[in-house]
């Protein structure tokens, strides 16, 4: 993991709901999650400078039980672990990969080029 993706929390307007978010890449990238009655995390939507916002859909897989509990308590921090985060925010775009528009993934750095 040689990317710093530098994530950061941030806050959306009403009309784009959802339980978190974290911007990151100088704020060309933001990504907001849900929190379902299970406390599994799902990431519901993202959005890239260039591309627009991509939604999933409600097939989207979420993160284990385990690790959904890691990014509840990184998101509860004043300050985030920025490597710890990175993997399980990089985690579910991999699982959700066929549901993002992987050009704008690949631009980003993402995902790895040819992962598909």
């Amino acid at each position: 993991m040689n990317q710093d993706f530098d994530f950061f929390k941030t806050t959306m307007p009403q009309t784009r709901k959802a339980d978190y978010y974290l911007g990151c890449l100088d704020s060309c990238v933001f990504l907001d999650f849900n929190c379902s009655a299970d406390n599994r995390i799902s990431l519901i939507r993202i959005s890239f400078d260039g591309y627009g916002c991509c939604s999933l859909n409600d097939k989207a897989e979420s993160l284990s039980s385990e690790e959904s509990a890691k990014f509840i308590a990184e998101m509860n921090r004043e300050h985030l672990n920025q490597e710890l985060i990175t993997r399980l925010v990089k985690h579910l775009i991999e699982i959700n990969k066929e549901h993002i528009w992987l050009d704008a993934l690949e631009d980003y750095d993402l995902i790895e080029k040819g992962e598909l």
